[in-house]
């Protein structure tokens, strides 16, 4: 019975990997596998999961199948040459030829083998050859850098240029590395010349990139603390490019070897998870080392937020996150808790706070239980304690800076700070401070306060006259801007339910035009200026209040200037504000009966403002439009910045798909950058984020020629956002617009259709083919027609025992017109591409020649056409079918069209007759005809 059962389970895995669904076919071989096949069965069940594994480029596995395979039956030359083939993607030509030696030695004949070995051979001798001549030159390179007599001269800076250019490429990187390399380059390191700390940087993020044995070799070198130390740097050309080496590194330990010099990873035994953690160490020790900069600070957070949390949820194992809370939890509250500007402090920048605050919110949301939660907050309460109590008022002033770093990430955290006894008392007492510096950090703390549902209640009762007070008689722009804030977000508390206003008619459209006059004063710093766009934030939820902003072309410059400044820390307020404006926040229509049933109750029912209707909206994204939105969003995209969460991603996702709603300003977006900006936010961020882009970005493909909108390799990258529409989870809406930008990339060429396949979508459109939807299951047909132009979906249809061909036929009956053009339009390519199927299309179903002589009828000239064609091709593939076609109503049909106006379709119809005279069915007219 096992062996029937493994025979069975092969057989199925072969099927499957015929139709291209390798996955299916590896877990069918793996099953067999599983059943104690015999050693012979094993080395084929190995050697054709070795098969699948080079299909999907995982050359890794395909190595380690084919190679379990040989284990077996050394003799196996099917797996000598999958394991030749996989050696040869991995870079391993010298191993690759040897197994190449042997298949020609056990089959001398075969010339596949004979021209494999041939072109590895080629490329091994270019190897050499490419070896050898670099050899001087890194040689010579490293002596111009290394000459104090050459100082600053141009042959210095080209020496230095090539150095970087060459370690590039694998290649070049290893000569660097087996030159001696990384201390020649620690070296450069130490003039503290920027120039050549570049040049050696640079070098080093090559000769390390995704090759763990050459980053941990380059650590040992180097020492960690030292790669680590020169992030601290005040040039900020170079503490970026160290971030990027460290950037690089974290990934080679973590992920190990893709490529590189597979036979030399074993000489280094390393453990990669204790490698991290001393990287992650030094990271922490940098945070709080005073003579860091400060952007050294942030660039150091930066790392720390993209390394530390898991990737995925899914992933059971955060270990990393609870060492790294235990051991620098205080650590990073220090730099959040920071106060700007007085000596002795860290030096931080405007943005510090704020990747702290992202920092500590990743920890947080990276925790799995309560225990786990409880933890952290009692860290933070301690630490926040520890200053509060004992450390008089700097020592206070700390603690509330800590508790305002908490609000703006975990607020949880916060909100539990704020529950410490004397804390928001002591906030309080502080707004009246005469000192600016305390009033600064209070007011802050208050703001942060008053958008959390528990404090909102406690600070409108007691904080809103002190916010009010501090706004009339403050003699400073920068406390006054604040308390305005504070009363923004505490007026906006009924966010868009026009029924619920906190403040006196008219107080909310004051307050935004005080907001955008400071923004529009380029005299006030940005970090102050920041606040404007805040309270703008909360401000833009009144109707009132986006109609007369988008009114305002200079507030809207500057809230667009303000986005490209080195202040950070405004994207979000940004972003936010350029949703409330486009409405592009969830909203959903109340029930009616629902309505009536809570005035009934006597319970409150939120009001749309007369100005929220869709009329004003679209008026408004025209504004935007005009004013140049889609610049500033493209610039904001690209920031490099911990700021940019998820969140802040999701924000701008929404506002792109509210710009693209108008066909008509689709050509804008689309001339100002949008379709590059949207592909980073469709492939990473919060999964309504990567909705919200990738539906932008099916419009853009559906109403624009793709090839213009996503030049050069970027039109490859749309596929896989487009494609995770067609997931059940999206609307019909979203399904639909996906299959119909998928259809105009499927016209396109050959690779993209392959790309399409091998984002697995096939079976997804398929299923769509099957929607109670017309305009979804058009859509779906459609698609696959233009999908049945590559030769795995027309196997897909040739294939024995599916109804995809009788699917065809029968829409091609249907009563929708467009549906019937799709299906036979595909029957048309598939009848053409491949002839065996014409004598399947009688067989699945009785109704098939009614069906085709529909199509000849039809008054559509199109359909017509599509339907000659079918039958043409149907004459052509044999006479058995051209037989019943001619003994039927088809023969006059054909002939009366045959007769008509000259066109494709007169020709194709003409063609068929001529072919059933040549077959002897029937005879020519007296006239030849």
């Amino acid at each position: 019975m096992t062996a029937s059962a493994v025979e069975q389970l092969r057989k199925e895995g072969n099927e499957l990997f015929k139709c291209g669904d390798y996955e299916g076919a590896l877990t069918a071989y793996t099953q067999a596998l599983g059943l104690g096949a015999t050693p012979q069965d094993q080395a084929i069940l190995h050697r054709n999961r070795a098969a699948c594994h080079l299909k999907l480029e995982d050359y890794d596995k395909a190595e380690t199948e084919a190679s379990k395979a040989i284990e077996k039956d050394g003799g196996d030359v099917k797996a000598l040459y999958r394991r030749s083939q996989a050696l040869e993607k991995l870079g391993r030509l010298d191993q690759a030829v040897l197994d190449l030696q042997r298949c020609v030695s056990l089959e001398p004949k075969n010339r596949v083998f004979q021209e494999a070995l041939r072109n590895i051979g080629g490329q091994i001798q270019e190897k050499v050859r490419y070896m050898s001549s670099t050899d001087a030159k890194v040689e010579q390179m490293f002596q111009i850098l290394l000459d104090p007599q050459e100082k600053g001269t141009e042959k210095k800076q080209k020496a230095s240029q090539n150095l970087v250019v060459l370690a590039r490429e694998d290649a070049g990187a290893e000569k660097i590395f087996r030159s001696n390399g990384v201390e020649l380059l620690q070296r450069l390191l130490d003039t503290g010349e920027a120039d050549l700390m570049l040049a050696a940087l640079r070098t080093l993020v090559g000769i390390c990139s995704e090759h763990q044995s050459r980053t941990v070799a380059t650590l040992s070198v180097l020492g960690t603390r030292r790669v680590v130390s020169i992030l601290g740097v005040e040039n900020q050309a170079v503490s970026l490019a160290a971030c990027h080496l460290l950037q690089v590194i974290f990934d080679a330990l973590k992920e190990g070897v893709k490529k590189g010099f597979r036979g030399k990873e074993g000489a280094i035994i390393v453990d990669p998870a204790r490698e991290l953690k001393i990287l992650i160490s030094n990271l922490l020790e940098l945070l709080t080392e005073v003579g860091v900069s400060g952007q050294g600070r942030d660039n150091a957070l930066s790392l720390l937020i993209k390394t530390v949390p898991r990737k995925s949820l899914k992933d059971p194992n955060n270990s990393l996150t609870l060492w790294v809370i235990d051991q620098g939890l205080k650590k990073i509250l220090e730099v959040g808790g920071s106060v700007q500007g007085p000596p002795g402090e860290l030096a931080v920048t405007a943005n510090s706070r704020m990747s702290a605050s992202v920092l500590l919110n990743k920890l947080f949301d990276d925790l799995k239980c309560d225990a786990e939660r409880e933890n952290f907050h009692r860290l933070c309460e301690n630490y926040i304690r520890s200053w509060f109590e004992g450390q008089g008022l700097a020592g206070k002033l700390r603690a509330i800076q800590t508790v305002s770093c908490l609000l703006q990430g975990p607020c949880e955290a916060g909100n539990r700070a704020l529950e410490l006894s004397g804390v928001m008392e002591s906030v309080i007492a502080l707004c009246a401070s005469e000192q600016e510096e305390e009033q600064l950090v209070a007011v802050e703390a208050l703001i942060h306060a008053a958008g959390k549902a528990k404090r909102a209640s406690f600070i409108t009762a007691n904080g809103v006259s002190l916010l009010k007070d501090l706004y009339k008689r403050s003699e400073k722009d920068s406390i006054r801007i604040r308390a305005l804030v504070g009363l923004c977000k505490l007026g906006s508390a009924g966010g868009t339910d026009f029924s619920m206003k906190q403040f006196a008619e008219g107080s909310t459209l004051k307050l935004a035009k005080q907001c955008r006059k400071w923004l529009c004063n380029d005299q006030i710093d940005p970090g102050t200026r920041r606040w404007a766009v805040e309270g703008l934030a909360y401000l833009t939820f009144d109707a009132d209040v986006k109609e007369e902003f988008v009114e305002d072309e200079a507030a809207l410059k500057a809230l667009f200037q303000l986005s490209r400044s080195e202040e950070r820390s405004v994207l979000f307020a940004v972003a936010s504000a350029l949703v409330n404006c486009t409405n592009s926040y969830d909203y959903e229509e109340p029930d009616p009966k629902m309505v009536e049933l809570a005035k009934y109750a006597k319970q409150h029912v939120p009001e749309q403002h007369p100005k929220d209707k869709p009329a004003f909206v679209r008026a408004r994204v025209k504004k935007l439009l005009a004013a140049g939105v889609v610049s500033a969003m493209t610039c904001m995209v690209k920031t490099e910045s911990p700021v940019l969460t998820g969140s802040c991603r999701e924000l701008l996702s929404r506002v792109f798909l509210a710009l693209v709603d108008e066909v008509e300003d689709r050509g804008t977006v689309v001339a100002q950058g949008g379709g590059k900006a949207l592909l980073p936010l469709a492939l990473e961020g919060t999964d309504v984020g990567q909705t919200k882009a990738a539906q932008a970005l099916a419009k853009l493909t559906i109403t624009s020629n793709p090839e213009m909108t996503f030049p050069g390799e970027r039109i490859y990258e749309v596929v896989r956002p487009l494609v995770s529409l067609l997931h059940l989870n999206c609307s019909g809406l979203q399904n639909f617009e996906a299959l119909m930008a998928l259809t105009n990339l499927a016209g396109i060429s050959e690779r993209l259709r392959q790309k399409i396949l091998k984002e697995k979508a096939v079976p997804m459109i398929e299923g769509y083919m099957f929607e109670e939807h017309e305009m979804i299951r058009r859509a779906a047909t459609e698609c696959m027609c233009n999908l049945a132009m590559s030769k795995e979906v027309q196997d897909l249809f040739e294939a024995e025992g599916n109804d995809r061909l009788k699917l065809l036929v029968l829409y091609s009956g249907e009563d929708d017109e467009l549906l019937r053009r799709a299906a036979a339009g595909g029957l048309a390519m598939l009848t053409s591409m491949r002839p065996s199927l014409c004598s399947r299309i009688p067989q699945v179903t009785t109704h098939w020649l009614e069906i085709l002589q529909a199509l000849l009828l039809s008054p559509n000239q199109e359909l017509q056409h599509r339907g000659v064609v079918v039958a043409l091709n149907m004459v052509e593939a044999s006479k058995e079918i051209a037989g019943t076609l001619m003994e039927s109503e088809v023969l006059e049909i054909l002939s009366v069209l045959a007769k008509g106006k000259e066109s494709p379709v007169t020709r194709a119809a003409a063609a068929c007759l001529g072919k059933a005279v040549e077959y002897g069915l029937i005879k020519p007219n007296q006239g030849g005809e």
